[in-house]
């Protein structure tokens, strides 16, 4: 059957779909992280909004799936409503047929019916020149990996164009993954969170601003940061990262580069942004 004839429909949260989607993205990926739980946890119990994106149907057979998750930031100080472009599929009996870029732009049109203001990614080295080059994104940068010696307690006053927006319940929200663990604590002027990754005695951090501080956390808050190696993922302009000691993983360890795409939707979003103002952590883009 030619991608023409394949049935393309929006991407959904009824139980059969969420069924379906665990199935499509263990097979392609060879894992068994992709549970049902999860899955709905992502797409349909998001307080910021259930996923947008479109899937690839022949018969009742899932061939193909995009969906990017609603998200809010702040862009130059103002809070607006976008996407994180999310998990991608193909059978391996449907690919080679454009079948990604179709979904993805089904995905963005819909997107900006529904008043989505833009779309933001993490992209590894192989799914990069895709986005860039059929889908028209913004190369912003490469994300720095690395291992910090000491913790910002503050920041500094320097200009950010992008961060997250995170409220009480879309806080609580992210800290209640079902595949995650999270410490929460107040640091100095910041609050600090740190996941649990892959690596024995290693946690990743995000920071955010003083003004989380009068955020409800829940029950993840603690009275300080946990003993072990701190791996920060992201881009912080209003931390000198060098002052504490930071020490990036050589490219040669690191399983792919990570590479932060955008895209506007809309005229309230950027057409681009410049990677030295943007703050992003490890909670905006849900490597863990």
């Amino acid at each position: 059957m030619t991608a023409e004839a394949l049935d393309i429909r929006p991407a959904g949260t009824s139980p059969a779909q969420l069924r379906s989607y665990e199935s499509l993205l263990n097979a392609s990926f060879a894992t068994g992280k992709f549970n049902e739980a999860a899955i709905a946890w992502r797409y349909r119990d998001n307080p910021a909004g259930q996923v947008v994106g479109a899937d690839a149907w022949d018969g009742e057979r899932l061939a193909a799936h995009y969906v990017t998750c609603p998200l809010e930031a702040r862009i130059d100080g103002r809070v607006v409503r976008g996407l994180l472009s999310m998990n991608t599929a193909t059978h391996p009996d449907y690919q080679g047929r454009g079948l990604f870029t179709r979904l993805a732009e089904a995905a963005y049109a819909a997107g900006a019916a529904a008043g989505y203001g833009f779309v933001i990614g993490v992209a590894n080295a192989n799914s990069t020149p895709g986005f860039l080059r059929k889908l028209g994104f913004q190369d912003v940068g490469r994300l720095e990996a690395g291992i910090l010696a000491t913790l910002p307690r503050r920041f500094s006053d320097a200009a950010v164009q992008y961060q997250g927006a995170w409220r009480s319940e879309l806080l609580r929200w992210r800290l209640a993954n079902p595949d995650g663990r999270y410490l929460a604590a107040h640091y100095g002027q910041l609050v600090g969170v740190w996941a649990r990754t892959q690596l024995p005695f290693v946690k990743c951090a995000a920071f955010l601003p003083g003004e989380a501080a009068a955020l409800d956390l829940g029950e993840t808050v603690g009275r300080g940061a946990p003993l072990a190696a701190t791996l920060f993922l992201g881009l912080e302009p209003r931390a000198a990262l060098t002052r504490h000691g930071f020490m990036a993983i050589p490219e040669s360890l690191r399983p792919s580069p990570l590479n932060l795409i955008w895209r506007a939707l809309g005229e309230g979003a950027p057409g681009a942004l410049s990677r030295d103002a943007v703050a992003i952590n490890f909670l905006d883009f849900d490597p863990y």
